[in-house]
């Protein structure tokens, strides 16, 4: 019997223009579509006019339902992946289910598509050579020891926060990296109200405090100042 294949399939992470043409073929042609929340991704399967059946497979259930999915695989079929916005398993479900499908040989194939840090760290105006992303840092266990990690780190840092605790994650960073850390905070990208701010962690602070955020946050946060990147001489301004 042919193994079926596992396709993770990017949505939009706010303008539905960013659906790739590839994206619709594959969740058109598609035995199954897991989806984070079917409700929010029903939104999205019928403005692209695409009538795969859909079922749930989100951080509550994702233990329970990825072994009958790799069951599914095993016997043929060809599943898609997505999660609400953006790429599943990037702060989202994905990882244990492409983990067990390489414990089970199956092929897993990762379309190109959106993803809410890699704008809002280009138009942080921070390095973007070497960077390092940290997620939704933990509410409460391990939380100290990955801010403090942050404010070692010789390169880029890339944090997802709610709005809800913007304002109080800037404060720690503030504690563990100092106010004059430059850094960035992007709000809806690639949204109506997609705006980057940049500064330094005390002003973005500041800011926050007097205007309350809205939407999904990225933080961006810069490296020491004596991990900067080196400037290197033009080699070729002779030729």
């Amino acid at each position: 019997m042919t193994t079926g294949k596992l396709y993770i399939v990017p949505t939009p992470v706010g303008n539905m223009s960013d659906m790739t043409p590839r994206a619709v073929e594959v969740l058109k042609t598609c035995s199954l579509i897991y989806a984070e929340d079917t409700r929010t991704s029903g939104v999205l399967l019928r403005h692209f006019g695409i009538d795969t059946p859909c079922a749930s497979h989100h951080k509550f259930n994702e233990h329970a339902t990825v072994r009958p999915i790799i069951d599914r695989l095993l016997a043929g079929e060809t599943i898609a992946l997505i999660s609400d916005a953006g790429t599943p398993g990037i702060s989202d479900p994905g990882f244990l289910l492409t983990r067990e499908c390489r414990r089970e040989d199956i092929e897993v194939e990762t379309l190109p598509g959106p993803t809410a840090f890699v704008p809002a760290l280009v138009n942080s105006g921070l390095p973007t050579d070497r960077f390092i992303f940290e997620g939704f840092l933990p509410p409460k266990k391990g939380r100290r020891t990955r801010l403090e990690r942050i404010a070692a780190n010789d390169c880029t840092s890339i944090i997802y926060e709610s709005p809800l605790r913007l304002v109080k994650t800037l404060g720690e960073l503030i504690e563990t990296c100092g106010a004059d850390r430059p850094a960035s905070v992007s709000r809806e990208v690639s949204k109506l109200h997609d705006t980057t701010h940049r500064g330094t962690l005390g002003e973005l602070q500041a800011y926050f405090a007097e205007n309350n955020p809205r939407g999904e946050i990225v933080i961006i946060v810069g490296a020491p100042e004596d991990s900067a990147p080196k400037v290197h001489k033009n080699k070729y301004k002779d030729i």
